[in-house]
């Protein structure tokens, strides 16, 4: 199997071992995007709305990067600090998919990196 890397400087660069998205035959792994503006390196200003726009146009462009859209993903895993923001982040994640809807996952989770209030992963097939 033959894996490739997927890169784009539109979304927020690794900050360890890890890629923005790795491609693996006709199927894309993208690692968890949080609400980091690509531009300044730092989370974005404002709460769950804004943070959730900010990781949805971060996803956008490492789709865009592998060639693909939302209409390419199957499975989505959505992580909250906090499940009463689960409105807000629905309504906004309906903004970018259409049925047929991917599978999702949501959890609540105890943190995530730079005290952001989401996080977002997914798996497409290109």
């Amino acid at each position: 199997m033959t894996k490739k890397q997927i890169a784009t400087a539109a979304a927020p660069a690794a900050i360890g071992p890890y890629s923005q998205a790795v491609q693996a035959g006709n199927m894309l792994f993208a690692s968890g995007q949080v609400p980091i503006d690509p531009a300044t390196g730092e989370l974005v200003a404002g709460g769950i709305e804004e943070q959730a726009k900010r990781v949805f146009e971060n996803i956008t462009q490492v789709l865009a990067a592998a060639g693909a859209n939302f209409d390419n993903v199957v499975k989505t895993t959505v992580f909250l600090t906090d499940l009463a923001d689960f409105a807000v982040v629905n309504a906004i994640y309906g903004e970018y998919f259409s049925q047929p809807y991917p599978a999702r996952s949501c959890v609540q989770v105890a943190g995530l990196p730079k005290g952001s209030l989401l996080e977002v992963e997914l798996i497409a097939v290109l």
